[in-house]
Protein backbone atom coordinates (compact mmCIF):
# COMPACT_ATOMS: atom_id res chain seq x y z
CA UNK A 1 0.00 0.00 0.00
CA UNK A 2 1.88 3.71 -0.44
CA UNK A 3 2.68 5.34 1.98
CA UNK A 4 2.12 9.24 1.74
CA UNK A 5 5.09 11.12 3.30
CA UNK A 6 7.06 7.95 3.40
CA UNK A 7 10.49 9.09 5.33
CA UNK A 8 12.83 10.15 2.72
CA UNK A 9 15.29 8.64 4.77
CA UNK A 10 13.95 5.17 4.20
CA UNK A 11 13.28 5.76 0.83
CA UNK A 12 17.30 6.55 0.13
CA UNK A 13 17.99 3.17 2.73
CA UNK A 14 16.14 1.46 -0.14
CA UNK A 15 17.72 2.58 -3.30
CA UNK A 16 21.29 2.47 -0.93
CA UNK A 17 20.85 -1.08 -0.66
CA UNK A 18 18.92 -1.19 -4.25
CA UNK A 19 21.67 -3.05 -7.33
CA UNK A 20 19.04 -2.60 -10.22
CA UNK A 21 17.62 1.00 -10.12
CA UNK A 22 15.22 1.74 -13.05
CA UNK A 23 14.07 5.31 -13.07
CA UNK A 24 10.67 6.05 -15.44
CA UNK A 25 10.75 10.23 -15.82
CA UNK A 26 7.84 12.10 -17.13
CA UNK A 27 7.21 15.91 -17.73
CA UNK A 28 7.67 16.80 -14.29
CA UNK A 29 11.06 16.22 -13.54
CA UNK A 30 11.54 18.90 -16.82
CA UNK A 31 9.57 21.53 -15.23
CA UNK A 32 11.91 23.41 -12.99
CA UNK A 33 13.93 23.58 -15.80
CA UNK A 34 11.64 25.52 -17.72
CA UNK A 35 10.22 22.97 -19.97
CA UNK A 36 6.02 23.05 -18.91
CA UNK A 37 4.23 19.65 -19.10
CA UNK A 38 0.86 19.08 -20.56
CA UNK A 39 -1.69 17.74 -18.70
CA UNK A 40 -0.88 19.76 -15.54
CA UNK A 41 -2.97 23.12 -14.01
CA UNK A 42 -0.19 25.12 -16.12
CA UNK A 43 0.43 22.49 -19.16
CA UNK A 44 0.50 23.33 -22.60
CA UNK A 45 -2.38 21.40 -23.26
CA UNK A 46 -4.58 22.84 -20.59
CA UNK A 47 -3.96 26.31 -21.78
CA UNK A 48 -4.63 25.68 -25.22
CA UNK A 49 -6.37 22.28 -26.17
CA UNK A 50 -6.44 23.09 -29.96
CA UNK A 51 -2.27 22.85 -29.44
CA UNK A 52 -2.96 19.07 -28.62
CA UNK A 53 -3.46 18.66 -32.72
CA UNK A 54 -0.05 19.65 -33.27
CA UNK A 55 0.84 16.03 -31.73
CA UNK A 56 -1.66 14.06 -33.48
CA UNK A 57 -0.22 12.28 -36.35
CA UNK A 58 -3.59 12.38 -38.49
CA UNK A 59 -3.85 15.78 -38.01
CA UNK A 60 -0.70 16.43 -38.58
CA UNK A 61 -0.50 15.18 -41.80
CA UNK A 62 -3.61 15.91 -43.08
CA UNK A 63 -3.40 19.39 -42.27
CA UNK A 64 -0.95 22.35 -43.71
CA UNK A 65 -1.87 24.80 -41.14
CA UNK A 66 -1.35 22.86 -38.11
CA UNK A 67 2.07 21.80 -39.39
CA UNK A 68 2.60 25.38 -39.99
CA UNK A 69 1.96 26.29 -36.08
CA UNK A 70 3.59 23.05 -35.04
CA UNK A 71 7.09 24.47 -36.60
CA UNK A 72 6.35 28.23 -35.28
CA UNK A 73 5.96 26.50 -31.84
CA UNK A 74 9.42 24.60 -32.51
CA UNK A 75 11.15 28.04 -33.48
CA UNK A 76 10.77 29.69 -29.59
CA UNK A 77 10.72 25.87 -28.05
CA UNK A 78 11.52 26.37 -24.53
CA UNK A 79 13.52 22.99 -24.58
CA UNK A 80 16.50 24.96 -26.41
CA UNK A 81 17.80 27.15 -23.50
CA UNK A 82 16.91 24.92 -20.79
CA UNK A 83 19.25 22.83 -18.78
CA UNK A 84 19.18 19.75 -16.70
CA UNK A 85 18.43 20.65 -12.70
CA UNK A 86 18.76 19.27 -9.93
CA UNK A 87 16.30 16.10 -10.06
CA UNK A 88 18.28 15.51 -13.46
CA UNK A 89 21.69 15.44 -12.17
CA UNK A 90 20.53 13.33 -9.30
CA UNK A 91 19.77 11.09 -11.35
CA UNK A 92 23.19 11.23 -13.43
CA UNK A 93 24.33 10.48 -10.04
CA UNK A 94 22.76 7.57 -9.38
CA UNK A 95 24.09 6.08 -12.25
CA UNK A 96 27.64 7.07 -11.29
CA UNK A 97 27.43 5.21 -8.58
CA UNK A 98 26.76 2.15 -10.43
CA UNK A 99 23.09 2.07 -8.97
CA UNK A 100 21.26 2.76 -12.39
CA UNK A 101 19.81 -0.14 -14.20
CA UNK A 102 17.99 1.70 -16.92
CA UNK A 103 16.37 4.94 -16.83
CA UNK A 104 12.89 5.02 -19.20
CA UNK A 105 11.99 8.45 -20.45
CA UNK A 106 8.71 9.89 -21.96
CA UNK A 107 10.56 13.19 -22.32
CA UNK A 108 11.49 14.08 -25.86
CA UNK A 109 13.90 17.04 -24.24
CA UNK A 110 17.44 14.92 -23.90
CA UNK A 111 18.48 16.29 -20.30
CA UNK A 112 19.06 13.15 -19.06
CA UNK A 113 21.87 12.91 -21.77
CA UNK A 114 22.68 16.54 -20.99
CA UNK A 115 22.89 15.78 -17.37
CA UNK A 116 25.67 13.31 -17.56
CA UNK A 117 23.10 10.01 -17.56
CA UNK A 118 24.69 7.57 -20.80
CA UNK A 119 22.54 7.39 -23.97
CA UNK A 120 23.21 3.50 -23.27
CA UNK A 121 21.28 3.97 -20.24
CA UNK A 122 18.29 6.36 -21.35
CA UNK A 123 15.40 4.62 -23.18
CA UNK A 124 13.11 7.21 -25.05
CA UNK A 125 9.95 5.96 -24.95
CA UNK A 126 8.31 8.99 -27.27
CA UNK A 127 11.65 9.39 -29.31
CA UNK A 128 13.33 13.39 -28.91
CA UNK A 129 13.13 16.51 -30.20
CA UNK A 130 16.35 17.34 -31.30
CA UNK A 131 15.80 15.51 -34.46
CA UNK A 132 13.80 15.59 -37.42
CA UNK A 133 12.58 12.84 -39.31
CA UNK A 134 10.59 12.37 -43.06
CA UNK A 135 7.41 10.72 -42.68
CA UNK A 136 7.52 9.08 -46.00
CA UNK A 137 11.57 8.26 -46.76
CA UNK A 138 12.25 7.53 -42.65
CA UNK A 139 15.45 9.70 -43.65
CA UNK A 140 16.55 11.69 -39.96
CA UNK A 141 18.55 14.95 -39.61
CA UNK A 142 19.31 17.72 -36.68
CA UNK A 143 16.24 19.74 -35.69
CA UNK A 144 17.97 22.60 -35.93
CA UNK A 145 18.95 22.45 -39.74
CA UNK A 146 14.91 22.18 -40.67
CA UNK A 147 14.62 25.06 -37.90
CA UNK A 148 16.87 27.15 -39.79
CA UNK A 149 15.12 27.05 -42.78
CA UNK A 150 11.56 27.83 -41.48
CA UNK A 151 13.55 31.00 -40.05
CA UNK A 152 14.33 31.62 -43.37
CA UNK A 153 11.14 32.10 -44.31
CA UNK A 154 9.85 27.71 -45.17
CA UNK A 155 6.59 27.34 -43.18
CA UNK A 156 6.04 24.05 -43.87
CA UNK A 157 9.87 22.60 -45.20
CA UNK A 158 9.61 19.10 -46.93
CA UNK A 159 12.08 16.16 -47.03
CA UNK A 160 14.94 17.58 -49.30
CA UNK A 161 15.34 13.53 -50.12
CA UNK A 162 11.69 12.78 -51.01
CA UNK A 163 9.87 15.54 -50.49
CA UNK A 164 7.83 14.02 -47.62
CA UNK A 165 6.36 15.73 -44.99
CA UNK A 166 8.89 16.38 -42.07
CA UNK A 167 8.26 15.96 -38.00
CA UNK A 168 9.93 15.87 -35.06
CA UNK A 169 11.52 12.57 -34.15
CA UNK A 170 8.91 11.98 -31.34
CA UNK A 171 6.06 9.32 -31.33
CA UNK A 172 3.09 11.23 -31.45
CA UNK A 173 -0.85 10.22 -30.52
CA UNK A 174 -1.84 7.78 -33.30
CA UNK A 175 1.56 6.85 -34.03
CA UNK A 176 2.95 3.03 -32.90
CA UNK A 177 5.81 3.03 -30.67
CA UNK A 178 9.50 1.50 -31.84
CA UNK A 179 8.33 -2.35 -30.53
CA UNK A 180 12.04 -2.88 -30.06
CA UNK A 181 12.08 0.47 -27.41
CA UNK A 182 9.19 -0.56 -25.52
CA UNK A 183 10.37 -4.26 -25.32
CA UNK A 184 13.48 -3.19 -24.09
CA UNK A 185 11.39 -0.89 -21.33
CA UNK A 186 9.53 -3.51 -19.91
CA UNK A 187 12.39 -6.34 -19.83
CA UNK A 188 14.19 -3.98 -17.92
CA UNK A 189 11.25 -3.12 -15.49
CA UNK A 190 11.65 -7.15 -15.13
CA UNK A 191 15.09 -6.53 -14.03
CA UNK A 192 14.52 -4.30 -11.32
CA UNK A 193 14.52 -4.01 -7.42
CA UNK A 194 13.55 -0.95 -6.91
CA UNK A 195 11.80 1.31 -9.70
CA UNK A 196 11.57 5.03 -8.96
CA UNK A 197 8.54 6.84 -10.70
CA UNK A 198 9.23 10.49 -11.48
CA UNK A 199 7.05 12.98 -12.59
CA UNK A 200 4.75 10.98 -14.71
CA UNK A 201 1.11 10.87 -14.24
CA UNK A 202 1.55 7.18 -15.45
CA UNK A 203 -1.51 7.46 -17.51
CA UNK A 204 -0.36 7.17 -20.75
CA UNK A 205 0.17 3.70 -22.09
CA UNK A 206 2.36 1.60 -22.85
CA UNK A 207 5.26 3.50 -20.97
CA UNK A 208 3.09 3.36 -17.23
CA UNK A 209 2.45 -0.36 -17.63
CA UNK A 210 6.62 -0.67 -16.79
CA UNK A 211 5.11 -0.21 -13.34
CA UNK A 212 3.01 -2.80 -12.56
CA UNK A 213 5.53 -5.36 -14.78
CA UNK A 214 8.43 -4.25 -12.32
CA UNK A 215 5.83 -4.94 -9.25
CA UNK A 216 4.95 -8.03 -10.40
CA UNK A 217 8.51 -9.00 -10.63
CA UNK A 218 9.07 -8.15 -7.18
CA UNK A 219 10.72 -4.75 -6.93
CA UNK A 220 9.75 -2.11 -4.54
CA UNK A 221 7.92 0.98 -6.51
CA UNK A 222 8.42 4.49 -5.46
CA UNK A 223 6.52 7.21 -6.71
CA UNK A 224 7.29 10.58 -6.61
CA UNK A 225 4.89 13.52 -8.48
CA UNK A 226 2.88 16.17 -7.27
CA UNK A 227 -0.43 14.64 -8.15
CA UNK A 228 -1.60 11.46 -7.55
CA UNK A 229 -1.88 8.59 -10.32
CA UNK A 230 -3.37 4.90 -10.71
CA UNK A 231 -1.05 3.15 -9.04
CA UNK A 232 -0.27 4.89 -5.97
CA UNK A 233 -2.06 2.33 -3.90
CA UNK A 234 0.79 -0.57 -5.45
CA UNK A 235 3.63 1.81 -4.31
CA UNK A 236 5.76 1.28 -1.67
CA UNK A 237 6.05 4.60 -1.11
CA UNK A 238 4.71 7.85 -2.49
CA UNK A 239 6.34 11.37 -2.24
CA UNK A 240 4.77 14.70 -3.45
CA UNK A 241 7.90 16.79 -2.55
CA UNK A 242 9.47 19.40 -5.14
CA UNK A 243 11.41 16.75 -7.10
CA UNK A 244 14.41 18.64 -7.79
CA UNK A 245 14.66 19.02 -3.62
CA UNK A 246 13.76 15.50 -2.75
CA UNK A 247 15.42 13.24 -5.80
CA UNK A 248 19.01 14.49 -5.21
CA UNK A 249 18.24 13.58 -1.09
CA UNK A 250 17.72 9.99 -1.71
CA UNK A 251 19.75 9.68 -4.86
CA UNK A 252 22.76 11.39 -3.59
CA UNK A 253 26.09 9.20 -2.74
CA UNK A 254 26.06 7.10 0.62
Amino acid sequence: MGVLGQDVAEVRAWIDAARRVVALTGAGISTDSGIPDFRGPQGVWTRNPEAEKQSTIRYYLADPEIRKAAWRGRLDHPAWDARPNCGHIALAMLERRGKLHALITQNIDELHQLAGNSPEKVIEVHGTMRRVMCWECGARAPMQRALDRVRAGEEDPRCRECGGILKSDTISFGQSLVPEVLERSMQCAAEADLLLSVGTSLKVYPAAGVVPAAKQAGARIVIINAQPTPFDAIADAVLRDPISELLPQICGSS
